[in-house]
């Protein structure tokens, strides 16, 4: 009964799963394009351009590749129900095991395919960085802030993914004001960038005598590691750079001389920090390699300011979006854009957040 139960599940988990697939990747309407598309290359007349045929010919295959692994998909679940249906009519356990076996075989198709089909967006192979910044709240935020950091650290060193501490900034009491880290690892931007957003806290503060519930606000900002594919211009006197001495809750791996800096971009008021390094001279350069890369962002998203409009007038908070909310006295951690809750809120602080990263990846977000 218990393996009837079993295989009743994993079949409905597999059909959910092959139905998400198809809508994350327009399965009706890729089917409805190639056959437009090989109406066209049946034409006598587009031959003569061999530009054209080269294009479409690379079109078509992408479309055949998607559509043939997703009729596989279907195809396969639908014989193993049917054969299912047989078994439990026939009372046949040597079906039960050889269905038992083809839903292995099936699941590891469809979670390879995810993984090679998800990450498919232009710099997702790439290595990252992670900003971390307070909101308003002083106190409250800056220890906010160290929990996120924390958070995340406990979910890079779970993917095996390396990490390079920039720049922490400590808070005047307990916390972080911000932090910059650099996680290097194959597809680490692909697996982060949908992290980027608010993240809201509620909670019964430590910091309170009376014991008060407070909210607190702190941001997460991932951008890729592209310096050498992007051309970005900055001239010097756009820039305002300040030396400091590092002093940060990195331990060992935050140099604490005067060697930190701090560069700030007049135009876009966007700020980079280094302390890293020892020399001043290459924190300093590494602060203007992030600056070109957050100065690249900023120039994408002014471009994509129009079709964002709507979203931004939905918007709470001025300086970014907010994405999940970590309710701790109520045990539940609601993600906004994808609907998920956990209640096992030490779980997902202690980084178990791939619930909440696989589901947004899917969703294309």
């Amino acid at each position: 009964m218990f393996e009837i139960n079993y295989l009743i599940n994993k079949i409905k988990e597999i059909k959910n799963k092959i139905n998400l697939i198809r809508r994350i990747f327009n399965y009706s309407l890729k089917k409805n394009k190639l056959k437009k598309l090989s109406k066209k290359l049946n034409d006598p007349d587009i031959w003569k351009n061999f530009l054209k045929i080269k294009k479409l010919k690379k079109e078509q295959s992408f479309l055949k590749s998607d559509i043939k692994n997703i009729d596989f998909f279907i195809q396969n679940i639908s014989e193993i129900n049917d054969f299912f249906e047989l078994a439990i009519k026939e009372k046949d356990k040597e079906i039960l095991k050889e269905i038992k076996n083809n839903i292995y075989f099936l699941e590891k198709k469809i979670i390879n395919f995810e993984k090679i089909n998800i990450f498919k967006k232009k710099y997702d192979k790439y290595n990252c960085y992670l900003d971390i910044q307070s909101g308003s709240g002083g106190t409250e935020a800056q220890d906010w802030a160290n929990i996120l950091l924390r958070m995340y650290l406990r979910w890079i060193e779970s993917k095996n993914f390396k990490i390079d501490i920039i720049e922490i900034s400590e808070g005047e009491i307990c916390g972080i004001k911000s932090a910059t880290i650099k996680i290097l690892g194959k597809y680490a931007y692909g697996w982060m960038r949908t992290e980027t957003g608010i993240h809201r806290l509620v909670r019964k503060s430590p910091f309170d005598s009376g014991n008060k519930r407070h909210t607190s606000f702190s941001s997460a900002f991932i951008y890729p590691d592209i310096n050498n594919k992007i051309d970005i211009k900055i001239n010097l006197s756009d820039l305002r750079i300040d030396v400091y001495r590092a002093s940060g809750a990195g331990g060992q791996h935050v140099n604490r001389t005067e060697s930190a800096v701090r560069v700030t971009h007049i135009p876009t008021k966007i700020v980079t920090q280094c302390q890293s390094d020892r020399s001043q001279h290459k924190n300093k350069d590494q602060a203007i390699k992030q600056l070109k890369l957050k100065l690249y962002k900023f120039e994408l998203q002014k471009k994509n300011i129009t079709k964002n409009a709507i979203e931004q007038t939905k918007q709470d908070i001025g300086w970014g979006r907010q994405i999940r909310s970590y309710i701790l006295d109520n045990s539940r951690i609601k993600d906004l854009r994808t609907g998920i809750e956990i209640t096992n809120v030490q779980s997902v602080l202690d980084g178990n957040l791939d619930k909440f990263i696989i589901a947004s990846l899917k969703m294309g977000l």
